[in-house]
């Protein structure tokens, strides 16, 4: 174990299956912020493990999204995923008026309306995985399309730009030093199409998501054009990021373990808590996300960070921490209820998290429900999975029924 002053270098490229990353466990168990360094960036950073602290880091003022901008900050990506004007590096109280405002779209009777679509996209999708017949891939025929097709319908992309669409946002992800002028490309390209999407709908207004941004009011405050671009930019990333890695490890997680599987068909009705544990239990990204700046000096479990240093918390180590969740590294559906961070914490906490959990519940229902013999076709040391970018999954799924 390094010294509690010492930089350790983090490559966090571990992607064994679901397995947890060892290098996160091993700083897990110092119990204080270590000083780390990752593979991109011109500066150290402070990380951050435990739920209580993440937590802390995540409402305190005394550290600043926005502070990162125009910073070669610590990352996992050659070149920033965000974009300056994204609600994700806004501080509250100035991002709290975005926040609010857009997530209006995600009321529940919004999400009420938008989960009969999702039905119907997942139903087509799983119509033609069955007319294909066994056996058939669920990565290709659901966890791919169902979650860039809902989110990509619900802003009211049209279909024809739906492929470069999701290119050009699945380039963001990667991993590799050579994709920094690529990424940055698809960054400004992606962001100039929703733009236009934005004016389009500015005088035609339709049924999406973006029309609904759109007519979001709070007194006289409303989102401005760049604030809906970046916004639909962000929701985009989201579609082709969190919900379809989530559908492939939680049908692997069913397909590998027969208990979790048998637990889900006697009780349906108990779907939402299963994915909760699920989700809280799933390791599903490499690493790190955005980290913060310190404003000022911040005294934080026996560490003196100081104004000006960046920290990084993970919320991986806070899912599986054990003063909150007794047997962390245990999956127990019978466990109670207790909010977990797989979809952030506090300012930054994903407003579309009402979309992504109906998504979820739809996938995961209507697979379970229209298979009941549904295997995999394969070993599981056979799959193959995800280690060109920031995500956790297997690249395939095939399976019979």
């Amino acid at each position: 174990m390094a010294a509690d002053n010492e930089t350790i270098t983090c490559s966090f490229d571990f992607s064994e299956a679901l397995d947890f990353d060892p290098e996160l466990a091993a700083l897990m168990r110092r119990r204080s912020p270590a000083r780390i360094r990752l593979p991109y960036g011109a500066a150290d950073a402070w990380l951050v493990t435990g739920f209580d602290a993440v937590k802390q880091v995540t409402i305190d003022p005394r550290f600043s999204r926005a502070g990162v901008i125009g910073h070669d900050y610590p990352r996992m990506t050659p070149e920033p995923i965000v974009s300056p004007e994204s609600i994700n590096v806004v501080d509250p109280p100035h991002s709290s008026r975005v926040r609010h405002l857009a997530s209006q779209a995600f009321i529940q009777q919004h999400v009420d309306e938008m989960r009969q679509r999702i039905v119907w996209l997942t139903d087509r999708l799983l119509d033609g995985m069955e007319k294909e017949g066994a056996p058939a891939d669920v990565v290709r025929h659901l966890s791919e399309k169902l979650p860039q097709h809902a989110v990509l319908d619900l802003l009211g992309v049209e279909r024809e730009d739906w492929p470069r669409i999701q290119a050009s946002v699945l380039q963001l992800l990667v991993v590799g030093a050579g994709n920094k002028e690529a990424a940055a490309k698809a960054k400004a390209e992606v962001t100039e199409y929703f733009a236009g999407l934005v004016a389009r709908r500015r005088t035609s207004p339709g049924p999406d998501l973006i029309s609904a941004m759109a007519a979001a009011r709070e007194g006289e405050e409303q989102l401005d054009d760049r604030e809906l671009a970046v916004m639909a930019l962000t929701l985009a990333l989201s579609g082709q990021d969190t919900a379809t890695c989530q559908i492939s490890n939680i049908t692997y997680l069913l397909l590998t373990r027969p208990e979790l599987m048998g637990h889900l068909r006697r009780r349906p009705e108990s779907i939402t808590d299963v994915l909760h544990e699920l989700l809280r239990w799933i390791p599903f990204r490499k690493g790190v996300g955005i980290p913060r700046v310190a404003l000022e000096d911040v005294e934080l479990e026996g560490a003196r960070i100081k104004a000006g240093d960046f920290v990084h918390v993970s919320y991986l180590t806070a899912n599986r921490d054990p003063e909150r969740y007794p047997d962390p590294h245990e999956i127990d559906l019978d466990r109670p209820t207790a909010p977990h961070m797989t979809f952030g914490w506090g300012g930054h906490r994903c407003i579309a998290m009402p979309l992504a959990m109906a998504e979820l519940e739809v996938a995961i229902g209507r697979l379970v429900e229209r298979f009941p013999g549904l295997r995999l076709a394969v070993e599981p040391q056979e799959l193959r999975w995800d280690t060109k970018t920031i995500r956790r999954f297997p690249l395939e799924l095939p399976v019979a029924w």
